[in-house]
């Protein structure tokens, strides 16, 4: 009979089946804006994506126009033996790189090289920061004595190159009219004509055009040492000298590194100033990498010779920069929880 007819009872899951509401009627179970929500997701995404393309893509070819085609353009030109003129034909393969590292003036310029970024460091880095904390007294004429100093790093190297060729002038020159009024004499063959003397000379002249760099950067630095560190130090009883080697020093540390960095790679690519003191000489006294690729280049037409020592400077650098970063750069991008 159809009394007696049962039916299996469905048991509806409360998550799945929504509760009747006041009139008894059950509500229509929606779909899950998941999908909905999943599609504007990966639009957002993709909207991003193309921001970020949008903004790094001129930033990227003008990366590839003038970083990476000159490289490659290079490296091909030091795989043959070419003058200048004509296309490419004579491919020499490594004897260039072979003719370069073997040459004893390429060798003198790296080792040139090392001892101006030694020097740069070891002489800018103590005079910059003791001229830095000296600036940043409150003292009169503060202004002016910032702007002197960091003077000559504006000028173009062209200009300071010449001011310095006319004061280093043998006997007619200012240096050694001034040593004359005090009844010492300039060796004979000039500050620069001078084997011995040239490339200490040139340390000197580096050291004044490029000093204000240095000095403008520590300062910056300094104003982001909080006062109230100085304060609380002098409240201890701290010295001048404690408070500049536990607080002025550490703090300054990220500035002084990254300085360190931009001396570094600037002294390896030193080419103007040099070529227009000395032209790497007396006798290459003086020669540096830049200035012995853009001589064998330019001077004796061996392109592919300059193509070779072009793409080992550039090694030398980019292992130099390289090593830099992960021996003392590191410690300014580890997280604080990294660091021992």
């Amino acid at each position: 009979m159809a009394d007696d007819v049962t039916t299996p009872d469905v048991a509806a899951s409360p998550a799945t089946s929504p509760a009747p509401d006041a009139a008894g009627r059950t509500p229509r179970v929606r779909p899950a804006a998941s999908a909905r929500g999943g599609r504007r997701g990966v639009s957002s995404q993709l909207r991003k994506r193309l921001e970020i393309f949008f903004f790094v893509a001129p930033a990227c070819a003008l990366f590839g126009l003038f970083v990476i085609v000159p490289i490659a353009t290079a490296v091909q030109m030091s795989l043959y033996k070419w003058k200048g003129i004509g296309p490419l034909v004579d491919f020499v393969g490594l004897r260039n790189y072979v003719s370069v590292l073997t040459n004893e003036v390429f060798t003198d310029a790296v080792v040139h090289n090392l001892i101006i970024v030694g020097l740069s460091i070891l002489i800018q880095l103590p005079l910059g920061l003791g001229i830095a904390l000296l600036l940043n007294r409150k003292m009169w004429g503060q202004s002016a004595l910032r702007t002197i100093i960091f003077v000559p790093y504006v000028l173009a190297e062209v200009v300071a190159g010449v001011i310095w060729v006319q004061l280093l002038q043998p006997q007619y020159g200012v240096i050694d009219a001034l040593l004359g009024a005090v009844g010492l004499e300039g060796p004979e063959q000039g500050w620069l004509g001078d084997p011995d003397l040239a490339l200490w000379t040139l340390m000197v002249v580096l050291t004044w055009k490029y000093l204000g760099l240095a000095v403008i950067l520590f300062l910056a630095g300094l104003q982001s040492v909080p006062e109230e560190l100085y304060e609380a130090a002098q409240l201890d009883g701290a010295g001048w000298w404690q408070v500049q080697r536990k607080i002025t020093i550490p703090l300054l540390g990220p500035t002084l590194r990254t300085w360190g960095f931009l001396s570094m790679i600037g002294s390896l690519q030193l080419f103007d100033m040099v070529w227009i003191l000395t032209r790497g000489g007396p006798a290459n006294a003086t020669t540096t990498m830049a200035t012995f690729l853009v001589n064998e280049g330019t001077q004796r037409n061996n392109f592919g010779i300059a193509g070779a020592a072009s793409v080992v400077l550039f090694v030398i650098a980019l292992f130099m920069a390289v090593l830099y970063q992960q021996l003392i750069l590191r410690r300014d991008t580890r997280p604080e929880t990294g660091r021992k």
